[in-house]
């Protein structure tokens, strides 16, 4: 969180909504650590990673619909879930 924080401070100033997603937690082999984060402005800007490319691109996706809605979500990927490979989560871990 700490690499967009400055970032996500200066959209919040100029009154823009912000979808932020957040490693939350990890099991096995993930790509990036708990704490993570990627932030998605209502323009389609992007900074930040959440996983290093394997599940960037459903992120984003859904960072957009959250600013979209204005409804917050908890989302899971993994190797277990049937979507995994489809969006890139091959390394075996959860996130």
């Amino acid at each position: 969180m700490r690499e967009v924080m400055d970032d996500l401070v200066r959209w919040w100033s100029d009154g823009q909504t912000v979808g932020v997603g957040t490693v939350v937690a990890t099991w096995q082999s993930a790509p990036r650590p708990a704490g993570a984060s990627m932030l998605v402005a209502a323009d389609g800007t992007a900074v930040g990673s959440v996983s290093g490319g394997c599940v960037e691109g459903a992120v984003y996706e859904l960072a957009q619909t959250v600013v979209t809605d204005d409804v917050p979500v908890l989302q899971r990927y993994g190797v277990s879930d049937d979507d995994a490979f489809s969006v890139g989560l091959t390394c075996g871990g959860i996130l």
